[in-house]
């Protein structure tokens, strides 16, 4: 008798402890949610009622999840092996306060970096970690949760039973769950119709998967692989671009024209006197940058560097689909005449903010893209004379891309490759050099109509990599897809010269601003990049967009993808299994992508 009552005093205790611990982890809980506010702040609020109703029912949702996941792991167990009071409010709070304070550090993180903790990242901010512990609050802080975890593990221990009787609990249960269940419903039918005003919280909290369309249907069968997705970010914050006003002074008596030419798969080391003949000349007679690399290895990634002097990753983020590039407005300020010739592209229309005010005329080619760029050429030519004001022509040639030629075309003898490559990759090479000597006739034609005080740049938008499938080829980030040539003919100038330090995309907007338009703003006011003409320290090139991108530094190629996995190369591109990144860099790359949301 006295062993059962032993017993059931066991049970009544250790079920007093169950439900004290339900309640403690409700509380943390309603803490995690104060403190993932920052999040908020770091994405950017709501616009619309449904995203603040949707926002809410996923924070309590998640939130309360999170806590309750954590009390089953670490408390719950405890419960059982060690039913008794005091230690296990000791040891509740301990485990409390450290989940909230990674939390905390994780909201740090997340705002500097734009990424949630992991290896990766704990790695990198553990070496910038003075910089982003900057102030006594975060030593403050851990003292103060422990003080309000211990006091509320206290208070709720000695309230347990009063709590009980009021029976909240089910109430409680049945409405964060219906929170939960709802947040993810939502985000199905968000998804599905790609209301983006839910679905850029995705990435927000950590460790949230919400449900999508594409999920739900897979789960009950049905073929998902026609869905649309979604690859643009959609995060919302305050943008500064520029983050100071522009400060540009025309001279009207010397404003030149403006030719800006950019060839889809122009690769550096392809352009010699047997391959591009007229171009290789006329790159001696000019200012050549022998050390160029692009933004990005696709089109709308490459270009959006090119026009605003901005890293790729900016080019996700949904601020941009209304912002047009600094370099545009103040042309268009200063009277220019803006126009672009170029074959049919989606991305025109898709990144409308960074062709507005710009007058597109649209080459057709009905048997390739070839004839598409004589089409241009042609346009370009007839053009240009009737124009009365100051002009700015972005002229995109694609030919190379496509390895294409016209119909009939004799181009150049074909030749050994100066790589090693697969017979398959053999023919695309020597037809991809018949393609560039094509391109360089049409050069010829154009730039011999064009008046020798016309500024004139000519660069690629991308470089090339011998394979005809485009996903491989935007994927790949090597030399040979991201070093371009880059020729600037300025008025005036009687002979070349040969720029060797390394220079970028970025650089090619603030150059323009400051030497052609008289604008006296610092270019970290508008720009990733720097003056071309000026050598400066930056140490590396980041090279692609959000998803996947490359640091090339002066002896290394870093490799890395959204979720944090990185791959080393050296400077040929072949792989270093050993080497660890270099996090000072890195830290400095990241920062840079997030720095006009951060003024």
């Amino acid at each position: 008798m006295i062993e059962r009552k032993k017993q059931q005093m066991t049970r009544d205790k250790v079920s007093r402890l169950v439900n004290w611990g339900h309640w403690f982890a409700f509380f943390n809980g309603i803490l995690a949610m104060l403190i993932g506010a920052r999040y908020i702040g770091s994405v950017g609020y709501p616009d619309t009622i449904i995203g603040w109703s949707y926002l809410a029912i996923s924070t309590i949702g998640h939130f309360t999840f999170l806590a309750f996941i954590g009390y089953l792991i670490f408390i719950f167990p405890i419960t059982l092996l060690l039913p008794y009071s005091k230690i296990l409010r000791g040891f509740a709070a301990f485990i409390a306060s450290l989940g909230l304070y990674t939390l905390l550090y994780d909201t740090i993180i997340y705002d500097d970096y734009g990424i949630h903790l992991s290896p990766f990242a704990f790695d990198l901010a553990w070496q910038d970690l003075n910089a982003l512990l900057h102030s006594t609050s975060y030593i403050i802080t851990p003292i103060v949760i422990v003080i309000v975890e211990l006091t509320a593990a206290n208070f709720l221990w000695k309230r347990i039973d009063k709590i009980q009787k009021k029976q909240w609990g089910n109430k409680v249960v049945l409405f964060v769950g219906i929170c939960f269940v709802s947040s993810h419903l939502i985000h199905i039918w968000a998804d599905a119709t790609n209301m983006t005003e839910i679905t850029r919280f995705d990435d927000a909290y950590p460790v949230s998967y919400p449900a999508t369309a594409r999920s739900f249907m897979e789960n009950h069968g049905i073929d998902s692989s026609m869905q649309p997705t979604e690859s643009r970010s959609n995060k919302s914050r305050k943008l500064s671009y520029p983050i100071n006003p522009m400060q540009c002074t025309a001279d009207s008596d010397s404003q030149p024209n403006i030719l800006f030419i950019s060839i889809d798969s122009l690769r550096a080391d392809m352009l010699d006197s047997d391959t591009m003949p007229f171009l290789s000349q006329y790159r001696l007679k000019n200012q050549r940058f022998m050390n160029h690399y692009v933004g990005g290895t696709d089109f709308d990634t490459s270009m959006f560097t090119l026009m605003y002097g901005l890293q790729g990753n900016y080019s996700d983020r949904k601020e941009f689909d209304n912002t047009s590039p600094i370099l545009t407005n103040i042309l268009t300020q200063q009277g220019y005449q803006l126009a672009m010739f170029a074959p049919q592209n989606d991305g025109y229309t898709a990144k409308s903010a960074m062709f507005n005010g710009i007058n597109i005329h649209i080459s057709e080619g009905n048997n390739g893209s070839a004839d598409a760029d004589i089409n241009t050429i042609n346009a370009v030519n007839a053009w240009q004379p009737n124009q009365t004001q100051p002009w700015f022509a972005l002229v995109n040639l694609t030919a190379p891309k496509d390895y294409d030629t016209p119909v009939g075309f004799l181009g150049v003898q074909t030749i050994k490759p100066h790589m090693p490559l697969k017979p398959a990759q053999k023919v695309l090479f020597n037809q991809y050099r018949q393609s560039l000597n094509f391109i360089d006739q049409q050069l010829e034609t154009l730039l011999n109509n064009v008046s020798d005080d016309t500024v004139v740049l000519i660069t690629g938008t991308y470089g090339q990599v011998f394979t005809s499938n485009a996903n491989d080829a935007r994927n790949d980030l090597s030399p040979g897809n991201v070093k371009v040539p880059l020729i600037i003919h300025w008025p005036d100038s009687t002979h070349g010269n040969k720029v060797n330090y390394r220079t970028s995309h970025y650089g090619i907007a603030p150059t323009l601003l400051s030497h052609v338009l008289g604008c006296t703003n610092p270019s970290t006011d508008y720009s990733s990049g720097r003056n071309l003409l000026e050598p400066n320290d930056q140490t590396w090139v980041y090279i692609g967009d959000s998803r996947r991108f490359a640091i090339y530094q002066k002896s290394e190629i870093t490799v890395l993808d959204r979720f944090g996995k990185y791959s080393i190369y050296d400077v040929d591109y072949k792989k270093r299994l050993d080497k660890k990144m270099s996090a000072p860099e890195l830290i400095q790359v990241m920062r840079e992508g997030r720095r006009l949301y951060n003024q």
